[in-house]
């Protein structure tokens, strides 16, 4: 409600999280990336379809996560995956421009040119980071702006049901924005982020740690959006609705 995003630590083992790793250096051996030879490890970012197997099913159905859904989503409402989903933009260890850089929120359905986002939230409930490798300070942490989801409704609110696209919501805000408190996705291989799908964040560059940056980045999905007229309980709905009051 306050900051825009929780954290579940050790929302799967490291077990799991070794199982996925291997599987994802598997999908990058297929482009001639080898773990042990660093010279192979470029360009800088290399973005990949999550692969699907039975670890990444271990890690997507974690039951922490789903009592967590639950609580911000509310039972019963929020799409099961079989595995984790969405994309891993993996980064390697460099100095160079990764590309993709730049504050945003995720779109939540898709315009006909785009990836967008309504007021509602239409079909998106949560954005998720799953962190497959430790990720430290050095590693090119996802930054999120605290409390910025309180900012999005406004902007959002005069397109309506139709929307705009997602790209467009961050030229929307003041400045002062991004000037808040800023937190770093880091932590342990199995922790798992839980962010308002109005958080403002973006990639960060350069990745000055030793070893590549591995995190899917799902949807967690809600068909339909929530309800704004203050009968969702849930606390990515009171969020949207405080963020409406409060705007000036």
């Amino acid at each position: 409600m306050r900051d825009g995003y929780a954290v579940v630590r050790g929302a799967f083992d490291e077990d799991t999280a070794r199982a996925c790793r291997e599987m994802i250096w598997d999908v990058l051996a297929e482009r001639g990336i080898d773990p042990d030879d660093r010279a192979t490890w470029a360009p800088p970012l290399i973005r990949i379809n999550c692969p699907d197997g039975e670890p990444f099913a271990a890690a997507g159905t974690s039951p922490r996560l789903h009592a967590a859904y639950d609580e911000l989503i509310g039972a019963g409402r929020w799409v099961p995956r079989a595995g984790v989903g969405g994309t891993v933009p993996v980064r390697f260890p460099s100095e160079d421009y990764p590309g993709e850089v730049g504050y945003h929120i995720e779109g939540s359905y898709w315009g006909g040119d785009g990836w967008w986002a309504n007021v509602r939230s239409r079909d998106r409930g949560l954005l998720a980071l799953f962190l497959f490798s430790d990720v430290g300070p050095d590693d090119a942490p996802t930054r999120l702006i605290a409390g910025s989801h309180l900012f999005v409704p406004p902007v959002l609110a005069p397109a309506g049901e139709g929307g705009m696209p997602g790209n467009d919501v961050s030229t929307g805000l003041q400045p002062s924005v991004l000037c808040r408190r800023a937190a770093e996705a880091t932590g342990r291989a199995g922790d798992v982020y839980l962010g308002h799908p109005f958080i403002v964040h973006t990639a960060t560059w350069p990745h000055r740690g030793t070893v590549p940056r591995l995190m899917a980045q799902p949807a967690v999905a809600v068909p339909g959006g929530f309800s704004l007229d203050g009968s969702d309980p849930s606390p990515v709905a009171r969020a949207i609705v405080r963020g409406l009051a409060t705007a000036h």
